[in-house]
């Protein structure tokens, strides 16, 4: 990436404002043509959103769309159809075993209601917000219930593949593991045993970092410190690590960009919460300083590994070990090529890295460090790209907000538009709400206004 070090939000503030105007008759368009039965919309075919029932993981980015548009610009229609499509539609969200995407539903939906009534965005309303805390809490307790036992305190929240498969993704949805415990609540098993939701979250975390991420320590002859692999795939008899692998990525011993930036929002998000937490809760999981230590080491790898594996413009390509980027030249040495035929990017990667970058810069400044300039000016650089022509989407009959995502390479579930050989020019559920969320907290940078978190509830 070549960081733009002259970049503010304030220069960004214009840009971003023509992408909520742009942003908000996608969002009706999406509720008002939307066939609901077919289950939550994913990815766009030919400009228009179509559901793929699978786990329904992209719901709450729907409904969080629209509150997020009514957190950007006041504009009461919004925030109308977001709490009514919470309400008649997530509560089956709340207690579905079956996932491990919880903090990405009901966060972005329960969660930013709490978030705006507590800046005082939204009135008070007490059943209101018990109603959302009690949301929280039990979709808290239905993820960490997901539970693989490595032993000796260790353990992970497992994907849907099983109980033998510990996925990346997930460290971006322990946020409602954090809610749940800063809300008071606790998991109770069998026999009236409590178990601590936040010990669930920094073991998860911790198994993360240690099967996950690569540290350049020589772990294997690919180990390059911020890789990441999707998944850790363990012995469930013995407990023991085995392998890494993917299910979206090319390889285990590549790097799914949408994965790496899954690591690094989660990673810098839960720096900013554990800030705000009791020394005393973390005691018998390793102390805080520990904690803190692990996860700066972790974000500071996986964005460090970001800004050096994308196109100069900030945009990385699917996988870093994708077989067609061979083909393709010095392909971190110019612009990103969306339109290519040879390898797609993914937008929506940027969009979350984005933040991830941005946070850990605001969670670096908080703690006095000095290092902290080039990780805001690295995500800006990204917002800038991704406000561009090339990514933002302005047409209004193209339902995606932001251009050129992907879903799922490997099974070749993404749009490839006739005479192309490459999915490109189509969005992403999860894509669009990051960067509404991305503009969110740029924006509110830009004017000094409440720099949002999702624990401000």
């Amino acid at each position: 990436m070549q960081i733009n070090a002259q970049l503010t939000p304030e220069r960004l503030l214009p840009a971003i404002e023509a992408m909520w105007a742009a942003s908000g008759p996608k969002i009706l368009s999406i509720d008002r043509n939307l066939d609901r039965a077919g289950g939550a919309p994913v990815h766009t075919v030919a400009g228009q959103y179509k559901p793929r029932g699978w786990t329904d993981w992209t719901q709450g980015f729907e409904f969080g769309s629209a509150i997020l548009q009514f957190d950007a610009t006041g504009e009461e229609r919004y925030l109308a159809l977001g709490l009514t499509r919470t309400r008649t539609d997530m509560p089956a969200h709340i207690t579905h075993f079956g996932v491990h995407d919880h903090g990405f539903n009901q966060v972005s939906t329960y969660g930013n209601v709490l978030r705006l009534m507590k800046e005082g965005r939204l009135p008070h309303n007490e059943w209101q917000k018990e109603y959302c805390e009690l949301a929280l809490k039990c979709s808290a307790a239905v993820q960490a219930r997901r539970w693989t036992d490595l032993g000796d305190g260790a353990g992970f929240i497992h994907s849907f593949n099983g109980p033998h498969s510990l996925f990346i993704d997930t460290m971006r949805t322990l946020r409602v593991l954090a809610l749940g415990h800063q809300l008071g609540h606790v998991m109770k098993g069998e026999g009236d045993a409590v178990i601590p939701l936040i010990g669930r979250l920094v073991a998860h975390a911790r198994a993360t970092a240690d099967y996950n991420l690569f540290w350049g320590e020589g772990r294997d002859i690919w180990d390059e410190r911020g890789r990441t692999a999707h998944e850790a795939i363990f012995n469930t008899a013995s407990g023991a690590f085995r392998c890494v692998g993917t299910q979206q990525g090319y390889s285990g011993f590549s790097t799914w960009t949408r994965g790496l930036s899954w690591a690094m929002a989660g990673y810098a998000e839960l720096l900013e919460w554990l800030d705000a937490v009791d020394e005393g809760d973390l005691a018998e999981f390793g102390g805080k300083a520990g904690i803190v230590d692990l996860f700066d080491n972790a974000a500071a790898a996986t964005c460090d590994f970001y800004i050096a594996h994308t196109a100069t413009d900030g945009i990385p390509y699917w996988d870093t070990g994708a077989p067609g980027l061979k083909d393709m030249g010095s392909i971190y040495e110019r612009p990103s090529e969306p339109d290519n035929d040879i390898e797609p990017v993914d937008s929506s990667a940027a969009a979350i890295g984005a933040q991830g970058l941005i946070r850990y810069c605001k969670w670096l400044e908080a703690s006095g460090r000095d290092d902290a300039e080039t990780y805001m000016q690295a995500g800006l650089t990204v917002l800038d790209t991704l406000l561009g022509p090339s990514y933002l989407s302005a047409d209004p009959n193209h339902q995606g907000l932001v251009l050129h995502s992907q879903y799922h390479r490997p099974n070749g579930w993404d749009h490839v538009q006739p005479g192309r050989r490459n999915p490109s020019g189509e969005a992403t559920m999860w894509g669009d709400y990051h960067m509404r969320e991305l503009a969110l907290v740029v924006g509110r940078l830009a004017r000094g206004e409440t720099y949002p978190t999702f624990f401000n509830i």
